[in-house]
């Protein structure tokens, strides 16, 4: 994709998506289709509009501009999707934020300004910008201009992936101005993987071996541990095996959070059959003592 790419959020002052304090910028439109995707909204590139029950003040200003009938002030979703053609009139009648896009166009050089209202952040903690999703590596295009853009003023780069993107491309537009990878290796089983993830492994596992022994970019393995699925000891033992046939040693376990379940509602969408609750700590903690044992 070489189109202007939706941009759901903008995350500023972070200190959870790479070192120092951080600006994150979430890119709309993903190749995978994880049923335990943290933040579904990312995951279609095109416009969505989502609807906030809590934000509702139940004013109808929205069904009576609807010019296919699809809301319902009845219906706990509103919006009945088979009717909407994401037309937005709604939206724009919406007195508060009950009805909004998942996502906004940004110029280059738009988003690239307002990254770098924050350099004193950055360079006063050491941070800089990390690149998220979605899957923000389905722009190279664009990914190579606004990296450019930041590159003269000594922007630190973070970019968060799901490695499933077209290695040459990545190599040739996006990896010369890249400093850091976070890459999420979620399911070591090629079956298992596409059957919760709607796509293959092999593709992943190919582009992180050659960006370990190709390149010089610091690479940091994720691994998100969703119990029943990912948070196994068949499966971690897997991982450590893939790991340390690239001669990786290390690799990070996100704690699992099940906090974007409620956001499927929102987009209209069926809520995934996962936990609901979270992990407890003696959970993670023995899950990284068995896979930190492997990776022995």
């Amino acid at each position: 994709m070489n189109e202007i790419p939706l941009i759901v959020d903008i995350k500023r002052y972070s200190q959870e998506d790479g070192p120092g304090i951080r600006s994150v910028v979430f890119f709309k439109g993903c190749p995978l289709r994880c049923v335990f995707c943290h933040n579904p909204e990312t995951q279609v590139p095109g416009p969505e509009i989502v609807f906030c029950i809590k934000e509702c003040i139940l004013c109808g200003a929205c069904a009576k501009i609807c010019p296919n009938n699809a809301i319902s002030l009845e219906s706990e979703g509103r919006i009945d999707r088979t009717r909407c053609d994401n037309c937005g009139k709604c939206v724009q009648v919406c007195p508060g934020k009950g009805l909004r896009w998942a996502g906004a166009l940004y110029q280059v050089e738009e988003l690239g300004e307002l990254l770098l209202r924050d350099r004193a952040f950055y360079r006063h903690s050491q941070g800089g910008v990390t690149l998220s999703g979605g899957e923000c590596t389905l722009y190279p295009d664009y990914l190579e201009a606004l990296l450019k853009y930041l590159k003269p003023f000594g922007i630190h780069v973070v970019l968060e992936t799901s490695g499933f993107f077209s290695y040459e491309i990545f190599r040739q537009k996006v990896l010369p101005y890249v400093d850091m990878i976070y890459y999420d290796l979620k399911i070591a089983d090629p079956k298992a993987h596409k059957h919760f993830t709607g796509q293959s492994n092999k593709r992943i596992i190919e582009n992180l071996s050659r960006l370990v022994q190709e390149t010089g970019v610091k690479v940091i393995p994720r691994v998100p541990l969703i119990p029943s699925i990912t948070a196994t000891r068949e499966n971690l033992e897997g991982i450590a095996r893939i790991l340390k046939k690239m001669g990786l040693s290390n690799a990070v376990l996100l704690p699992y959070n099940p906090m974007g379940i409620s956001k499927y509602k929102m987009i209209g969408r069926p809520e995934p059959l996962i936990p609901e609750r979270f992990m407890s700590r003696e959970e993670e903690k023995e899950l990284k003592r068995l896979f930190y044992q492997m990776m022995q």
